[in-house]
C-alpha cells in the first residue's frame, strides 16, 4: 500500500504514542509529529489518545495547520475571499488556485437559475434514499443524461465521489476475489477495497509491468483500479498498456475520472476517451464536485451493472439522495459542457501556459499533464512557512504533506480553472516564483 492512501500510524516505524507520553505528552519539537503519530495508542479507553492530541493540536495549528479548513466568504471563483482563522481578519480578493472548479461553473448565471427554480417546485432537500422516497424526477434526469453523455447503457448517481467509488468496489467484489489498484489511487477506492474483504493488493504507479505480475498469480474474480488523472501529481494513466495487460489476465477494469471527466477527449467523457478506448473500459466512475462545481458521484457502465448496484451498492441506498436543486444545477452544468466546448479549450490553453511560465522559471511541477499542477516543496519542516507567505501575499492555495502524500514529497497542489484570466495567472505565477526563491527552492 503507498503512502499516499495508507491509514495514519498503520506504517512500520510510524512510532504511534507510548502510553507514557500519552499520560503527559512533552513535544520537543511538536512540528515533527504529525497525524499519524495519534492514530493508536496503548491503553483500554478509546479517548485516552484525545488529551495529547489537543496538547499537540493547540501548539502546531497556529504555526501551520491553521491553512486547513479556513472559512470561504465568497463562491469558488478566481478569487476568492478568505478567513484568516490566525489573525481574524477576511482576506479578500486572493488568487484562487485550491478550488476544483474547473470550468468555473458552479457560479454560471445560468446554474443558479436552475438551482433557485428547482428550490421553488422542490424545496431544499430530497427527504429520503434513492430506494425510497429521495428518487426525484430530477435524478432520473439525471442519470440519464450522464448515461447518455459517456455513451454508456446505464448510469447511476451517489451523493459524493467518496461513496461512488466505496459503493460500486465494496458492493461488487467479494472475499475470497483480487482488487488491484495503483498505489496513488483515491483514498475512497482503499476504503472500498477493505469493505468488500476481497484479496487487496496495489502495483507501483504507472507500471502495467508489475499489475501483470500481481494479476498473474490469482485465480479468480478480478477488478483493476486505476485513475484518469492523478489527484497529486497531475499525471494520466497509461490507460492502454493496463488495458492490454487486464485483457490478457481477465480482469475487469474500473477508471476513476473523478479530475478527468467533463474536460479530457473530443466531447469531455474523460481520459478512456482521450485514448480512443471508451468501450475497453468495463466501468467508469466520475464526479461532479469537480469540473461541474457542484456535487456527488456517478458510475456509468452497462444496464446489467447499474441494475445489480441497486441492490448491492450500501453506500448509496443507505444515504440520503442528492438535494433536488443541486440536482437542478448539474443538469444545467452538463448542458452548458456540451453546448460549450470553448470551455475546455479555455482551461487547456491555461494549464499550457502556466506549467510552461512555472517550469521556465525553475518550479519543479514534476509530470504533470492536466490541470492539476504540484508545485513541489519536498520538505515536510517547511510547506506550511511557504504556504503562510503565499496566502499574505495573495493566493489561496493548499500546502500537502503527510499522510496525504508520502515523507519529504510534500507540495502545494494547484488547480486550474478555465475561469482564470491571464492577469489571474501571471499575478499568481509571479508571487509564487518570489516566494520560492526567497526559501530557496528555485533560484
Amino acid at each position: 500500500m503507498s503512502e499516499t492512501n495508507r491509514p495514519p500510524g498503520d506504517k512500520p516505524g510510524d512510532g504511534a504514542i507510548s502510553g507514557k507520553k500519552r499520560q503527559d505528552p512533552v513535544f520537543s519539537d511538536a512540528m515533527s509529529y504529525d497525524y499519524s503519530n495519534f492514530f493508536s495508542a496503548s491503553g483500554r479507553d478509546p479517548f485516552d489518545l484525545f488529551e495529547p492530541f489537543g496538547k499537540w493540536w493547540a501548539e502546531v495549528k497556529p504555526k501551520g495547520y491553521y491553512q486547513f479548513e479556513l472559512p470561504i466568504h465568497s463562491a469558488p471563483s478566481t478569487r476568492v475571499d478568505v478567513e484568516d482563522t490566525k489573525t481574524g481578519e477576511i482576506r479578500k480578493g486572493l488568487i484562487n488556485f485550491a478550488s476544483y472548479n474547473y470550468l468555473g461553473l458552479s457560479y454560471r448565471p445560468e446554474v443558479k437559475e436552475a438551482i433557485k427554480a428547482a428550490v421553488d417546485v422542490y424545496g431544499a432537500g430530497s427527504s429520503g434514499s434513492p430506494i425510497l422516497s429521495g428518487n426525484t424526477a430530477l435524478l432520473q434526469e439525471l442519470a440519464k443524461k450522464v448515461a447518455h453523455f459517456k455513451g454508456k447503457e446505464a448510469a447511476m448517481i451517489f451523493p459524493t465521489g467518496y461513496s461512488a467509488n466505496v459503493g460500486l468496489i465494496a458492493g461488487l467484489m467479494r472475499s475470497g476475489d483480487l482488487i488491484v489498484a495503483d498505489q496513488y489511487a483515491h483514498a475512497s477506492v482503499v476504503d472500498g477495497m477493505i469493505l468488500s474483504k476481497a484479496q487487496s493488493r496495489f502495483f507501483r504507479h504507472n507500471r502495467p509491468d508489475e499489475l501483470a505480475r500481481k494479476l498473474s498469480k490469482f485465480e479468480g474474480k478480478k477488478l483493476v483500479v486505476v485513475e484518469g488523472v492523478y489527484s497529486m501529481d497531475g499525471d494520466l494513466v497509461p490507460l492502454p498498456e493496463i488495458v492490454e495487460v487486464c485483457r490478457e489476465y481477465g480482469a475487469r477494469i474500473l477508471i476513476d475520472e473523478a479530475h478527468s471527466t467533463f474536460l479530457f477527449g473530443k466531447n469531455g467523457r474523460g481520459v478512456a476517451e482521450h485514448f480512443g478506448m471508451d468501450d475497453e473500459v468495463d466501468i467508469h466512475l466520475g464526479t461532479f464536485s469537480k469540473s461541474l462545481g457542484g456535487q456527488g458521484g456517478f458510475v456509468a457502465g452497462s444496464q446489467g451493472l447499474i441494475d445489480y448496484l441497486r441492490g448491492f451498492s450500501r453506500s448509496r441506498f443507505f444515504s440520503c439522495a442528492l438535494a433536488p436543486p443541486v440536482v437542478a444545477g448539474l443538469i444545467k452544468a452538463l448542458e452548458l459542457v456540451e453546448t460549450e466546448p470553448e470551455l475546455r479549450e479555455r482551461l487547456w490553453a491555461n494549464v499550457d501556459f502556466m506549467q510552461n511560465r512555472l517550469r521556465d522559471s525553475g518550479v519543479d511541477i514534476g509530470d504533470c499533464e492536466s490541470q492539476v499542477v504540484p508545485i513541489m516543496i519536498r520538505n515536510d519542516a517547511t510547506i506550511f512557512d511557504i504556504g503562510e507567505e503565499l496566502f499574505r501575499e495573495g493566493i489561496f492555495i493548499n500546502p500537502v504533506k503527510y499522510p496525504a502524500v508520502g515523507k519529504h514529497k510534500s507540495r502545494f497542489r494547484m488547480s486550474i480553472s478555465a475561469a482564470h484570466t491571464q492577469e489571474d495567472l501571471e499575478e499568481g505565477a509571479e508571487i509564487i516564483v518570489r516566494v520560492l526563491e526567497r526559501n530557496g527552492i528555485v533560484s
